[in-house]
């Protein structure tokens, strides 16, 4: 697992608009979708609720890996990994902390961090 730089946590308070997951399917067809319920739980995970998924849910439970996209006024930031996904237990209980459960939240994907860029450039 890669750790964020701290230029990306950085960037993170600074993001302009919602971040985008891509996750991929058995066919090998990409599947990208806005997402707003998310936060940084550490500098090697990113937690993303799951309140309206259905072929991100399907992906991500048959083993896809995801892109994780946000932006900021000045740079793009794409970071990589693969998933857990958390129904219930420890880390869907942590997500009551930061999540928005005004919305039905059915579980919490959790991107663990391999590779992190900014544009062409890898950063970790």
């Amino acid at each position: 697992m890669a750790k964020l730089p701290q230029i990306v946590i950085d960037a993170w308070k600074q993001r302009n608009c919602p971040p985008t997951l891509t996750t991929v399917d058995s066919k090998g067809e990409p599947n990208s979708v806005y997402v707003t319920n998310v936060t940084l739980l550490d500098d090697e995970r990113i937690g993303i609720a799951d309140g309206a998924f259905s072929k991100t849910r399907a992906n991500i439970q048959s083993g896809s890996r995801g892109t994780f996209l946000f932006l900021t006024e000045q740079a793009a930031y794409q970071i990589k990994g693969s998933f857990e996904y958390h129904p219930e237990g420890t880390e869907m209980e942590h997500a009551k902390s930061w999540a928005d459960f005004t919305w039905p939240v059915h579980a919490i994907a959790v991107l663990k961090v391999e590779a992190v860029f900014n544009g062409a450039e890898q950063l970790a």
